[in-house]
């Protein structure tokens, strides 16, 4: 169960991911100062400045050209990462991002809990990292899987 802060940034994240322009996986991430409650940065996943996004690109082109959410929020950080907490919906992060999230010094990742589909593999891989590196890590399972 998470608290109300947690539900707060989860929000925050599902809002973010509204702005992804990718029509089959809006992702969006919060990075937060866990002590103060303050939004450090956001993040969604697209592609990088002065590349189009029309997307006409076939998915292996569109896959390879693609930010994703959590790096584009460690990427806008203005402040140290060290000890932040990531809120990202509506899936974990991947195995790449989970490797990228452990060298920002990241302590803390609340994921948005769900049918993984396609991307369950990446997702087992990055929660096992998370365990090895000692991140804690919180599932928001939907509403009706909590009961």
């Amino acid at each position: 169960m998470l608290d109300k802060w947690d539900q707060r940034f989860l929000d925050v994240a599902r809002l973010v991911a509204s702005w992804s322009k990718d029509p089959s996986t809006k992702v969006g991430a919060v990075l937060v100062q866990p002590a103060q409650k303050r939004i450090v940065s956001t993040g969604y996943n697209g592609y990088p400045r002065r590349l189009e996004d029309d997307g006409g690109l076939d998915r292996e082109r569109k896959l390879s050209r693609t930010i994703h959410a959590e790096m584009n929020a460690i990427l806008h950080a203005r402040e140290p990462t060290d000890g932040l907490t990531l809120y990202v919906t509506p899936l974990p992060p991947c195995d790449r991002c989970a490797a990228h999230i452990i060298q920002a010094g990241i302590r803390r990742v609340v994921y948005a809990g769900g049918d993984l589909g396609r991307w369950s593999a990446s997702a087992s891989a990055s929660l096992a990292y998370f365990r090895e590196a000692g991140i804690e890590v919180v599932e928001s399972l939907p509403a009706d899987a909590e009961a």
